[in-house]
């Protein structure tokens, strides 16, 4: 009998954590591209990206992962190098939820329903066959630009994770892939224990259907339990900042990075890009749970890091292109957020 069931979200524009983007940095560090070439752009700090309890729009991952890409032009196979890196332990509270799943058919069940837990951008969809499990990978709404990269990431870190939870290697019966074979195929076969065909209609990964019934070696009711009731209200806390929240900051973050940034939008001119009036953006962020005056602070926060550590502007051009009218009001603001003056804080990250 045949089943097919969907990820319980309809694109990959979902909030985030940054566990994914700690990763690639990283990985990239360890070939040579600058923690700073990483994040330019995103909006992200050095600091920021190593604080668990920060929250991440995907666009903002998006941009460190064309980063990525465009520092390593020549590995074809690089979004297969960084999928290995994904482990269980990656995905915090999720892949504790995962682990203690009573088999790998729950497990797959729990992450589709959950999938705005994870850091995927390929939307996964189960089908249940008499003798075969698939699992198509849609990359249709990624950008062409990196949907490459993003497919072998996302497919390899899939099977990366389901290795984890059995405890040895997934026994993939077929790989297929939308696009070309790259060079060193020898890689991706290591990783995912299958020689892959490329070139195919569709993205997908098939293992023995039986497989998926079989208990995982860490399985456990009570934490499995747990686990999912926290799953449950993180979820509800990260779509609590999608909507109106999303939007307004997504408009205050400079489109082409920090260089030539010349202050972020006003609240009007926010509020007419979203064809609303002021008043109505304001009483929705209002009914969101927040307000434009503390969507503007945070992102100025972050791109102050962000040109305080990766540029040497001063602290009096680092103000202006935040829209602050003088440096001294940046000042004062910069020490409410951090406790210590832009100077202060420069010359503690300065590189020695």
């Amino acid at each position: 009998m045949q089943r097919v069931q969907d990820p319980g979200i309809r694109d990959w524009n979902f909030p985030r954590g940054v566990a994914s983007v700690a990763l690639m940095v990283d990985y990239a560090g360890e070939l040579g591209v600058s923690v700073g070439q990483m994040l330019s752009g995103s909006g992200l700090t050095e600091r920021r990206m190593h604080d668990p309890d920060v929250q991440i729009d995907a666009h903002a991952e998006l941009t460190v992962i064309r980063n990525l890409v465009h520092a390593l032009p020549d590995r074809s196979t690089l979004g297969t190098e960084v999928g290995r890196r994904y482990r269980i332990t990656t995905f915090g509270i999720f892949g504790f939820a995962c682990v203690s799943s009573p088999n790998l058919g729950e497990a797959v069940d729990f992450a589709l329903r959950y999938l705005d837990l994870s850091f995927a951008f390929c939307l996964p969809v189960a089908e249940w066959r008499a003798e075969e499990f698939i699992g198509r990978v849609h990359d249709e709404s990624v950008p062409a630009d990196v949907r490459q990269f993003l497919v072998q990431r996302d497919v390899t870190a899939m099977v990366q994770v389901m290795t984890d939870l059995l405890g040895r290697q997934l026994p993939l019966t077929r790989v297929e892939f939308r696009f070309p074979t790259p060079d060193r195929l020898d890689i991706v076969t290591e990783a995912l224990g299958v020689v892959p065909e490329y070139d195919r209609p569709y993205n997908l990964f098939a293992v023995d259907q039986s497989l998926l019934g079989q208990p995982l070696p860490q399985a456990n009711e009570h934490t499995w339990a747990m686990c999912l009731a926290q799953c449950r209200d993180l979820v509800q806390r990260r779509r609590a900042r999608t909507g109106i929240a999303s939007e307004v900051r997504a408009r205050l973050l400079p489109r082409g990075g920090v260089d030539g940034f010349a202050g972020p939008l006003g609240i009007d001119a926010v509020a007419s890009d979203l064809n609303i009036s002021t008043r109505t953006l304001r009483r929705q962020l209002d009914a969101a749970g927040t307000s434009y005056r503390a969507l503007l602070d945070e992102v100025r926060f972050a791109l102050a890091e962000e040109m305080l550590t990766t540029t040497p502007l001063s602290v009096s051009d680092v103000a202006i292109r935040l829209g602050y009218a003088e440096a001294s009001t940046f000042i004062y603001a910069f020490k409410r957020w951090t406790g210590e003056t832009p100077a202060a804080y420069r010359r503690k990250r300065a590189p020695r």
